[in-house]
């Protein structure tokens, strides 16, 4: 079946199909590590992650596929090469751009800097996923691997046996784009466009990967956490996102708060804040949502915290923060002064 060529599409469809097509009209943006389109940009927020930026939603709808390739108004066309890139072939075959004049011949000191980098430590192998065959897969579900594309059929064809529909071919690292250049750190092959990019074929084959295997024990991950009070409630912000809400476990006390957090792709936060003032278990309350965790803490008394955990105070001493009091000759901030049971003794 043909491919639709529109970018964001890129489903298979028949030949008379009036199957509606969902597509991005514009061109992919790449800048300073954050991915979107140029097309949606103020709909769509820019990513960092190459594979949510395939996975955003296409904003132009038309009434069928086409597999025509799409025309570009050259009057309107961005620069593609904005680094006055040049491509040469070495000897082995691989792909050398540059920008710029041409290269100066090499020197000693240039031949020094090369021998360093030949024994800089080589970087990690990477860690592939396998398939994990017992979950069930939808028809039509796209391998996970980087560059297949092969769409789900059944298991007979995309996962029992050794037939032509269980080979996998795809690229085991992730992308780069360096200085208007765009390639896959596992293969030397580097192009200019990125519908190009999208072409570039994998440089190994295995199994596909339609059902990612779940680790025997979580990964312990740390997350971001923020607070700010008002007079009677301190709000914490746990930034966890995907976070699996049946999974986790958040359980509020008189003086701490334990946090077990578990998240969709198998990690898990785990910590446990001890409280620098008593709180109200019962008038306190937490909401999980798709990007953190909301800590609604009611405190006992109206004073304000310092800080939100005891461990802190040795590094700000022995300080406090306040709303206001009442002055001399007027008020600052807060109408009233307010004060803890141990205060209220000395007064």
């Amino acid at each position: 079946m043909p491919l639709c060529s529109r970018k964001g599409c890129g489903k298979e469809y028949e030949d008379g199909s009036e199957e509606a097509c969902i597509f991005h009209s514009g061109a992919p943006v790449f800048h300073e590590g954050l991915k979107s389109w140029s097309c949606c940009s103020d709909v769509n927020k820019p990513v960092l992650e190459f594979d949510e930026f395939m996975k955003i939603p296409g904003c132009m709808k038309t009434e069928r596929h086409t597999s025509d390739k799409p025309k570009v108004d050259a009057s309107s066309k961005a620069p593609t090469n904005p680094n006055n890139l040049t491509m040469s072939t070495a000897e082995d075959g691989k792909e050398v751009y540059t920008s710029g004049a041409p290269p100066k011949p090499e020197t000693a000191a240039s031949n020094a800097s090369q021998v360093a980098s030949s024994s800089a430590p080589e970087p990690a192998p990477i860690v592939e996923e396998e398939d994990d065959i017992t979950i069930s897969v939808l028809p039509g579900k796209t391998c996970l691997r980087k560059g297949c594309g092969v769409a789900f059929i059944s298991d007979q064809v995309n996962r029992h046996g050794d037939g032509p529909g269980t080979v996998c071919t795809y690229h085991p690292a992730p992308p780069i784009f360096r200085e208007g250049s765009k390639g896959y750190l596992c293969c030397k092959r580097r192009v200019l466009e990125f519908d190009e990019f999208l072409k570039i074929e994998g440089c190994k084959t295995g199994r596909h990967l339609f059902a990612v295997k779940a680790p025997s024990t979580p990964t312990l991950t740390e997350c971001r956490i923020e607070h700010y009070q008002t007079i009677d409630k301190v709000h914490v912000s746990v930034y966890a996102k995907k976070t699996d809400k049946e999974q986790t476990t958040i359980t509020i006390e008189d003086e701490k708060v334990d946090l077990d957090i578990l998240f969709q792709d198998t990690k898990r936060f785990t910590r446990t804040l001890d409280l620098v003032g008593p709180i109200d278990p019962a008038a306190s309350s937490f909401q999980i949502m798709g990007t953190k965790v909301e800590l609604h803490l009611h405190k006992k008394d109206g004073r304000s915290w310092p800080v939100l955990e005891k461990k802190d105070l040795k590094t700000i001493g022995n300080y406090a923060v306040t709303f206001g009091v009442g002055g001399r000759t007027g008020t600052i901030g807060a109408k009233e002064v307010v004060l803890d049971e141990t205060n209220k003794t000395r007064t």
